[in-house]
């Protein structure tokens, strides 16, 4: 059985990564050739790193399931990523981004991982520049930086309201040079079905391809899942529709750990729910909590009034309107961690003074406006104001956004040790699909430097390491039986979702998931509903498996064949996730349960039997899984309660 290994270097916590990277194994380019690797998904870190392989001399297979890598949805990312640059000489420094990680993260983080991620942060902007990202600049020319909540200092690089974008268009450029020279190739439409282990180690891939229907077999020495989070396990989330957890979730049917599945983190600055018949959510970036107050009336009445159109929010005089973050952490204000900032706004709809359908805060520009005119407001997130009017039909230069928490990102993920190594040898995990930096909450603009960091400047080093000892395993013939029973398994499974021939759509299944995770699996988390969730989960995915339509053949492009597969993953992830709540009897971070916080309402840890990470070890369908812990110890940060008060 697979121990967890986390293979920390030895050393002080700053010199860990410079002598791992002294010390590792290298291929000589003559070498490299002959080897072949698989990455799956082309988002930040996939991108970055099928490029940075390429440029090596490996050769790389990379897929997706869109048309085209630019559609990955790190594109959707907004305001900004992180780097101690420190340009504004306001204090920063790699140790303190490093600090702030953890601490966001409340203390459920690897060390060494995050210390390697603030360390290398410096790195991904100079290599970026390079590619011709468009970073804003400031007057004497350079880049700027703004806050982002969590950090007493601003170290949040951007481009406008669409840095996401920008720097997926750079990786993607990276990317583009290698296919061009044959280094990498390049499926789309194509999307994992599961991993392929020979003697015990990740050797290939079944995949779909998603316009013929047609299964193929790919080989590699070694596999590398770059495919994001699960989040849209909650149906509506402010992820892309086609976001899903299934790659992932195949690896954890062949041995890969999945490590604190509880860990989703909700996003306080969403555009509310409007309605039954919505897809998706909207995000608005966190950027927009620099100069927007988030406040709701100080009068209960004056919330009713607000909610049946009878006043408008500049009704509201200065003094009555409570700007319930600067009142309750004077030293953060509006720029506290998302997790505090989305249970502070739930706390104030649930005692009804929220506004609109009672499930909204207002986020303000006014005084903003007031001090640095609405030209510097326009110059600093117009696309996004503007794509909150076209959303909303309001004006928010002149009347406030209504904004409330909404499903984001997930923590959780594959367990993967320093290496970002699976449980599994050969198969590598990064980005968000991992669970490996951001502990129990992700602070804001680290998820675009995660999946950089792990695709530029880690995963290059460690996959090399791994694969020195691979130069002499020949290119395997994906006609092995290990690859005619994976594909038989790919098949079967695919005959029985179009079989089942029931009397309900996939978004069907797929919403009733969504409410049961919401209300028992949500912001707010109780012993008694999440033991609920799992048996209503457990009898959702009965119904399922008897009473699905899936229209169509197997033989031909079909998404509601595409939905189906990675709805029928979305049921097993939503109860492991409960499951994993449940055997975590504290509050942390993203995960609250109710009846673990302090007299005012805050997260209350329980160090002495939870510092550590839940990674979950499959034993078959039906089976209870099995829990595996890896001991968190911390020596270059003092673990205590969070404080964002002063």
């Amino acid at each position: 059985m697979a121990t967890l290994n986390s293979k920390i270097p030895d050393g002080p916590i700053a010199e860990k990564w410079t002598n791992y990277k002294a010390h590792q194994k290298l291929v000589n380019p003559a070498n490299k050739r002959k080897l072949d690797i698989i990455v799956v998904g082309t988002g930040l870190a996939g991108a970055s790193l099928a490029a940075s392989l390429g440029e090596l001399g490996f050769k790389v297979k990379v897929f997706c399931y869109q048309d085209s890598p630019r559609r990955a949805h790190s594109i959707a990312a907004q305001g900004g990523i992180n780097a101690a640059k420190n340009y504004q000489n306001d204090g920063d420094t790699v140790y303190r981004l490093f600090y702030d990680t953890v601490k966001g993260g409340d203390y459920r983080a690897r060390e060494a991982n995050v210390y390697r991620l603030a360390e290398v942060s410096n790195n991904i902007i100079d290599q970026c520049v390079a590619q011709g990202v468009p970073f804003a600049r400031e007057y004497g020319g350079l880049l700027a930086n703004r806050s982002f909540g969590g950090a007493l200092v601003s170290r949040t690089f951007y481009a406008r309201g669409q840095t996401g974008q920008q720097l997926l268009l750079g990786a993607y450029s990276a990317l583009s040079r290698q296919i061009k020279k044959g280094n990498v190739e390049l499926f789309t439409r194509s999307e994992m079905q599961d991993l392929v282990l020979i003697d015990g180690k990740a050797r290939g891939i079944i995949t779909r391809n998603l316009i013929t229907g047609k299964l193929e077999r790919h080989f590699g020495h070694t596999v590398a899942l770059a495919t994001g989070g699960y989040g849209n396990v909650f149906f509506l989330s402010t992820n892309a529709m086609g976001s899903n957890g299934s790659a992932a979730w195949q690896a954890y049917k062949k041995g890969a750990f999945f490590a604190n599945p509880a860990f989703v983190q909700i996003h306080p600055t969403c555009i509310p729910v409007h309605g039954d018949y919505q897809s998706k959510l909207t995000l608005m970036s966190e950027s927009l909590r620099n100069d927007g107050r988030i406040w709701v009336p100080k009068n209960i009445e004056d919330a009713e009034k607000i909610r049946k159109g009878e006043i408008q929010p500049k009704d509201i005089a200065e003094e009555d309107r409570d700007y319930y973050l600067e009142r309750r952490y004077p030293a953060f204000g509006n720029l506290v961690p998302r997790d505090v900032a989305s249970r502070a706004a739930k706390e104030r709809c649930d005692a009804g003074y929220g506004v609109g359908t009672g499930k909204a805060v207002f986020l303000d520009f006014e005084d903003a406006i007031k001090r640095l005119g609405r030209d510097a407001i326009e110059a600093r997130y117009g696309n996004l104001f503007q794509m909150y009017e076209k959303i909303n039909d309001t004006n928010p230069y002149e009347t406030p956004m209504m904004i409330y928490p909404a499903i984001h990102y997930t923590m959780g993920g594959t367990w993967v040790d320093y290496e970002l190594m699976s449980t599994i040898p050969g198969l590598f995990v990064l980005g968000e699909a991992n669970f490996s930096d951001h502990g129990a909450n992700r602070l804001g603009a680290s998820a675009l430097m995660q999946g950089l960091a792990d695709g530029y400047f880690v995963a290059p080093y460690t996959i090399q390491n791994y694969l020195a000892d691979e130069i002499l395993v020949p290119r395997m013939s994906t006609d092995l039986p290990e690859f005619d029973e994976a594909e038989k398994a790919v098949q079967d499974r695919l005959n029985k979702l179009i079989s089942i021939n029931g009397k309900y759509s996939v978004d069907h299944f797929h919403k009733k998931l969504g409410h049961i995770m919401w209300d028992h699996v949500g912001m707010a988390r109780t012993k008694e509903g999440l033991e609920e969730g799992i048996q209503m989960i457990r009898e959702l995915k009965k119904e399922f498996w008897k009473e699905l339509k899936v229209p169509g053949s197997l033989d031909e492009l079909n998404n509601e064949l595409e939905k189906a597969g990675r709805v029928a993953d979305f049921l097993e992830i939503g109860e492991l996730m409960a499951m994993d709540a449940l055997n975590r009897n504290e509050s942390c971070g993203g995960h609250f349960r109710e009846e673990y916080k302090t007299e005012e309402g805050e997260a209350l840890r329980d160090d002495k039997n939870y510092t550590y990470v839940s990674a979950w070890e499959y034993k078959g369908p039906d089976q209870e899984p099995v829990l595996h812990k890896e001991p968190l110890t911390f020596e270059a940060i003092k673990v205590q309660q969070r404080n964002y008060k002063k």
